[in-house]
């Protein structure tokens, strides 16, 4: 196809007037690409510790598998064939559902690694090979509310064994009162805690902070658990083992562990410390509305219909649906009193 003088004079004469050169219309500009392997340290040093946490295994594994290709390199079926051998290859735990929830996890880090490419000019999200892959569909939740009952015999087998039982008894009842992630529950430290007002300041997902009502007695307990085993200062942690050294994830999977050898139906139902946090918030929401529910569970986003911006509660809702569900009083609790009527 032979190329028209005159269409060039004119397309030159426009690139001129708009101050353009056909490289800038090309992409030629942009910076040069680096390989998978060369620009995840990039990746990682602009994460967040959580996200760091959470994708550091994948973001490896990417490496690993595509590390020597140019991240513009990677094929959509590349990321596709990643999730398959993630899927295949997980490892089997209480709650896992042949390997679907590895596979979801693997997709979400590629798009995590390739969203901070696509912020450095690197390639467009259309280029994105990771965005250009199906996430396998969520399966309906099989987490519900525990039983009262249930709630007891957990609690008792916590108490019963284990080479640390002042610090299982506390995790359970900490995560019973406050519905609090485990994340939020290590995160605790000395200057969080708050025993006069019975408060502890959590830190979790996106950064979120807010003061959690706690019983008197918890407050009580947490604070002598710390000062008996060495926290000191103000950003000591708060849970911390016999040694001395804070308290780590791993002690919730020791604890779960332990409690599916002794109760053969938590075990084969995979519960785990969210399933308390599900408990609580279910029991709220079904006493005190869902309102006082969202507050008592942290949530800050603003999905869902408008009127969701007029369901709110304060930290006092959640004190008096903290001292409702176990029965101690809270100094910031007040009584619950009937709506006011609408003016005529």
């Amino acid at each position: 196809m032979t190329t028209d003088p005159d269409r060039v004079a004119t397309a030159r004469a426009l690139l001129e007037h708009l101050g353009l050169t056909a490289a800038d219309l090309t992409g030629s500009n942009r910076p040069a690409v680096p390989t998978v392997a060369e620009y995840l340290p990039a990746v990682v040093a602009a994460a967040s510790p959580g996200t760091r946490r959470t994708y550091g295994s994948s973001w490896r594994r990417l490496a690993a598998a595509l590390g020597d290709g140019c991240i513009d390199e990677v094929r959509a079926s590349d990321i596709e064939a990643l999730m398959r051998q993630a899927a295949a290859g997980a490892r089997p735990r209480r709650n896992s559902r042949n390997g679907r929830h590895a596979g979801e996890h693997l997709i979400a880090a590629a798009r995590a690694f390739y969203n901070r490419a696509i912020a450095d000019g690197y390639l467009t999200v259309v280029d994105s090979p990771a965005h250009r892959v199906r996430k396998p569909r969520r399966l309906p939740n099989t987490r519900r509310a525990l039983t009262p009952d249930e709630l007891g015999d957990i609690n008792a087998v916590a108490r019963s064994g284990g080479n640390d039982i002042v610090l299982d008894a506390l995790l359970l009842r900490l995560h019973t009162e406050t519905a609090c992630r485990r994340g939020g529950a290590l995160a605790l430290r000395l200057i969080d805690l708050d025993t006069d007002h019975a408060l502890i300041r959590l830190s979790e997902k996106g950064g979120t902070q807010r003061w959690q009502p706690i019983t008197p007695m918890l407050a009580a307990r947490l604070s002598e658990h710390a000062q008996a085993r060495g926290a000191v200062t103000p950003t000591d942690a708060l849970l911390r083992y016999r040694n001395g050294q804070p308290a780590t994830y791993r002690r919730y999977d020791l604890l779960w562990a332990r409690i599916g050898r002794q109760l053969p139906w938590a075990a084969a139902q995979g519960i785990s410390t969210h399933w308390l946090r599900h408990t609580t918030l279910t029991w709220v929401e079904r006493h005190f509305g869902y309102g006082v529910a969202r507050a008592y569970a942290g949530y800050t986003d603003s999905r869902g219909p408008a009127t969701t911006t007029y369901i709110k509660a304060d930290l006092q809702a959640v004190a008096s649906a903290l001292a409702a569900l176990t029965g101690d009083p809270h100094p910031l609790a007040i009584e619950q009193q009937g709506f006011p009527r609408p003016p005529a």
